[in-house]
This record gives C-alpha cells, sequence and structure tokens, in this order.
C-alpha cells in the first residue's frame, strides 16, 4: 500500500470512522484549506503549473466540485488525496491534515514525540560531515546548511527559486532519487504529497540517517509516517482556524501561518528506531545464504550509514 492511502487508513482506525462532515473548503492561490465539522483545520499545497486549468466542460467535471463539498461525509473528501487530479489531491490532503489535528488532539502522537516551536532542521541534528539533499527549495533551510555541511543538493522544479550564487546547487528533478541516494539528511517538501512522488522519494531516502518531511503540508497523523521512513514532521498546528481560513483564501502564503499557527516538530521516538533498526537487521540477517558465516554476513552493514 502506498503511503497516503495507509496514512487515511490509520485515521479511519485512530477515529473509527467517525461520522463527519466538510465545514468549509478554501482552495487559494498558495494554499488550500479544509476544515471538519468538529472545527480541526488541515491546509495542503496548492498546486501550480497545471495543466487542466482550461475552463471547459472537461476540466470542470474533473476539478474538486466548487459549491458542493460543504456537508458532505468527510471520508469521501477525504479520499480525493488518491486522485489523479492535482487540485483534488490538494484538497484530499488538507482533509486528510484537518482529520490528524483531530486524531493528535485525542490520541497524541504514537511512535513520536511533537515538539512545540522547535524547526524541523534543527530536530535533525545536522552534523557537518553530513551529505544533505533537499527537494524542494526551503529558503530559511539553505543559509544555515550551505557551506556546513560536507555537501548540499536542491533538487527543485523552478532554479530560478535559488539565489545566483546557489545555482550551483541546484538538480534537476530528475536526478532527486540519485540525489537522495548519496545523502546522509533528506528533507523533503511536503508538496509532494500532493504534487506526486513521495513513496519513490522516500524509497530513494532508504540508506539516509534521517529523512525530513516539512512545510505546512507536513502535518499528518505520524504512524503511517514513521513506517514509511520518515523521522521527523515539521508541520504547523493549528491555533485559530477561522484566521487561517481568511489568511488561505485572501492568497496568503506559508509566511504568513504564524499569525494563526505554530510550527511544530513531530521526532520519532528513539525507542521505535531501535525496534525498527532491530527489525531490518534480523530481516537482512534472515534472508542470506545458510552457507555464509557470521563474519561475512554483516561485510557491508554500515556502507548507507
Amino acid at each position: 500500500m502506498a503511503l497516503v492511502p495507509a496514512w487515511m487508513t490509520d485515521l479511519q482506525h485512530a477515529l473509527k470512522g467517525e461520522a463527519l462532515t466538510v465545514g468549509a473548503v478554501r482552495i487559494g492561490v498558495f494554499y488550500t484549506a479544509a476544515q471538519l465539522s468538529s472545527g480541526h483545520l488541515g491546509v495542503a499545497f496548492t498546486p501550480r503549473d497545471l495543466s487542466d486549468t482550461v475552463c471547459c466542460p472537461k476540466t470542470a467535471a474533473a476539478a474538486p466540485p466548487s459549491g458542493h463539498m460543504v456537508g458532505r461525509n468527510v471520508w469521501e473528501i477525504a479520499d480525493y488525496a488518491t486522485s489523479l487530479v492535482p487540485l483534488r489531491r490538494a484538497v484530499g490532503v488538507a482533509t486528510l491534515n484537518a482529520l490528524s489535528a483531530l486524531a493528535i488532539s485525542r490520541h497524541g502522537t504514537p511512535g513520536g514525540e511533537l515538539h512545540p516551536g522547535l524547526d524541523a532542521l534543527e530536530a535533525a541534528e545536522v552534523e557537518p560531515n553530513d551529505r544533505v539533499a533537499m527537494v524542494g527549495a526551503f529558503i530559511p533551510f539553505i543559509k544555515p546548511l550551505k557551506g556546513c555541511v560536507a555537501s548540499l543538493q536542491i533538487v527543485d522544479k523552478h532554479p530560478e527559486a535559488l539565489k545566483l550564487e546557489e545555482r550551483s546547487l541546484w538538480v534537476e528533478p530528475e536526478q532527486a532519487a540519485g540525489a537522495l541516494g548519496q545523502a546522509t539528511i533528506a528533507i523533503i517538501s511536503g508538496s509532494t504529497l500532493v504534487e506526486g512522488g513521495i513513496d519513490e522519494l522516500l524509497d530513494a531516502s532508504s540508506g539516509c540517517r534521517k529523512v525530513i518531511l516539512a512545510g505546512p503540508t507536513a502535518s499528518p497523523w505520524p504512524p503511517s509516517f514513521f513506517r514509511y521512513g520518515v523521522d521527523i514532521l515539521g508541520g504547523i498546528r493549528v491555533r485559530d482556524p477561522e484566521h487561517l481560513l481568511a489568511i488561505v483564501s485572501e492568497g496568503g502564503s506559508g509566511y504568513m501561518f504564524e499569525e494563526a499557527a505554530e510550527k511544530v516538530s513531530i521526532v520519532k521516538s528513539p525507542a521505535l528506531q531501535t525496534a525498527e533498526g532491530c527489525s531490518q537487521l534480523a530481516a537482512s540477517a534472515a534472508s542470506q545464504p545458510a552457507t555464509r558465516s557470521a563474519s561475512s554476513s554483516n561485510a557491508s552493514s554500515g556502507d548507507t550509514n
């Protein structure tokens, strides 16, 4: 099962398929927001560079059903997160983030610790000898990393997002897997939950010692994300849903969210990391031919660390 369907399944179990409805939907220039009938709110990146934005009957039918989402069953709208249509995915992911906020309010963050105000980069404890691959140009992260780590590669569809002196760090999106495969720290934009490719990016990051999913879209119920290889979720916790709805409606970007939300990091607990490491080691040992000696079975155990 891919990550996003697993996320929805986990939420259905945590909330026992509770009969909630959609209270509000806003599709802004930069972000999309969805509010539950419980009042909980989630946001997601609004995809741009869309090829299906021509106003004709065919594209209108594929788009989110404007004017007909409020009052509908929340799980039906959440299922848009698996749609082939990017704008529907944005509404679906925002709804899943709203459901995640509800689940966290009731059950906490299983398998991880929530740290209000903690920056995801600080939580990662990046070291000077780390090789960092960043998918999505996180401008606030570039300055503290540039020149302070062994290498920094930035994968982004828009090289112009970088300053001229940073263009040498740019990597084409087609080279993302290669950059992540060489890295010890992976920083992936939460927008990949909307734009697609998150499963492939996490697979490519499997050799990293820390994998970070960051941005306002990266505000999910954490269990499935921890299972799929994410170590740190650097998202937001909404404090004033009505104000955040207004910010999104009026074209606000993530930089304006601090008026209505706080930055949080959810860090996978050390106990869970140790358990997963032991499980992977046991699986690796079990897959070795019976004739191999104990001394040779761990010959390459440190190659991807």
